[in-house]
C-alpha cells in the first residue's frame, strides 16, 4: 500500500492505524521486523541512534524520556522541503528523527524485481534438492556498492513513474548495465525482456520494509514482484553485467541460508513458497507464510 502526503496536512491517528502492513518476523512479532531500522551508525555517516529497547518500539507505549537523535544528510537538505515532519514511522521508534538519507518525509517508494529460473543440469533437466525433494529455484542477485550486501536489484520509483516501469528499469540498469550500452544494445535487451515482463507475474509483497535507512519520520516501502522464466530461454540469452548501484551480479540458489539486504530474504522465501520450490532442509512447518 502506498500513501502520499501534502505538506499542509499534519500527522493524524487515522492515517497511523491505516498503515498496518508491517512485515512480521517468523514468530509474528513486529520487533523482529524492526531491528535494522535501529542499528548504528546510520548508513553513510558516523551518527549513532538513541537506543530503543524492544518493549518501547511501539508508538502507543508511553516513553516521556524518548530523545531521538536528529539527522538529515547534507545531500538531502539541499533539496526542497515539502512534507510534514510530524509523520511517524508506522513500525515504531527507530532512535533517529529527520530523513537520514531518504529524500521524502514519510514513505519513500521503491520497487524490487525478483527474476527467477529453475536450476538445471547440463542436459537441461531441473535439479531437485536431495533432502526436500523440491526443485531448486535461482534468482538474480546484485552486490550493493554502498554496503557490500547481496540484494534483489531494485531502486526508487521516480516521480510520476509507474511501478511496472520502475521494476524493468532497475533490473536492466543494475543487472544488465543498460546505462553503459549503446542505443542498439538497449533495444536488443528491451526486445529480449519484453516477453518476461509482459507475462503473468506474482506480487510478492507491498508495504513497509525494515531498512537501515529508516528513521522516525522517513521510511522505505516497496513492491516486490516475481517474474519467472519457466524454461530459462529468455534469461539464457542475456548476459548478466553489474551496473549503476551494483558492484557484482550473479544467479543465486534460493534457500534458507541466504543473508540479504534489508527484508530481501523474506521476499525470496515467499517466492520459494509461491513457486513450490526448495527452501529449507527442515520440516514443512519451517516454510510457513509470513
Amino acid at each position: 500500500m502506498f500513501f502520499f502526503f501534502s505538506p499542509r496536512n499534519s500527522f493524524s491517528s487515522s492515517w497511523f492505524h491505516l498503515n498496518t502492513n508491517v512485515m512480521s518476523g517468523s514468530n509474528g512479532s513486529k520487533e523482529n521486523s524492526h531491528n535494522k531500522a535501529r542499528t548504528s551508525p546510520y548508513p553513510g555517516s558516523k551518527v549513532e541512534r538513541s537506543q530503543v529497547p524492544n518493549e518501547k518500539v511501539g508508538w502507543l507505549v508511553e516513553w516521556q524520556d524518548y530523545n531521538p537523535v536528529e539527522y538529515t544528510a547534507v545531500s538531502v537538505l539541499a533539496g526542497p522541503r515539502w512534507a510534514d515532519p510530524q509523520i511517524r514511522n508506522p513500525a515504531g521508534r527507530t532512535g533517529l528523527v529527520g530523513r537520514g538519507l531518504l529524500g521524502r518525509w514519510g514513505p519513500n517508494h521503491a520497487a524490487d524485481p525478483i527474476i527467477t529460473r529453475w536450476k538445471r543440469d547440463s542436459s537441461g533437466n531441473k535439479i531437485m534438492h536431495p533432502v526436500s525433494g523440491k526443485h531448486i529455484l535461482q534468482f538474480v542477485a546484485i552486490k550493493r556498492k554502498d554496503c557490500g550486501e547481496w540484494a534483489i536489484p531494485g531502486g526508487m520509483v521516480d516521480p510520476g513513474e509507474k511501478i511496472s516501469a520502475t521494476l524493468k528499469r532497475e533490473f536492466v540498469e543494475e543487472a544488465l548495465n543498460s546505462l553503459q550500452k549503446t542505443s542498439a544494445e538497449k533495444r536488443e535487451i528491451e526486445e529480449k525482456l519484453h516477453k518476461l515482463f509482459s507475462q503473468d507475474h506474482l506480487v510478492i509483497y507491498k508495504g513497509y520494509v525494515d531498512d537501515p535507512r529508516n528513521t522516525d519520520n522517513a521510511w522505505m516501502e516497496t513492491e516486490a514482484v516475481n517474474y519467472h522464466d519457466e524454461t530459462g530461454d529468455i534469461m539464457d540469452n542475456l548476459t548478466l553485467e553489474a551496473g549503476d548501484d551494483a558492484g557484482k551480479v550473479k544467479w543465486v540458489d534460493i534457500n534458507d541460508k541466504l543473508k540479504l539486504y534489508a527484508s530481501h530474504s523474506q521476499f525470496i522465501k515467499l517466492v520459494a513458497e509461491k513457486r513450490d520450490a526448495h527452501w529449507s532442509e527442515g520440516s514443512e512447518a519451517d516454510c510457513h507464510a509470513l
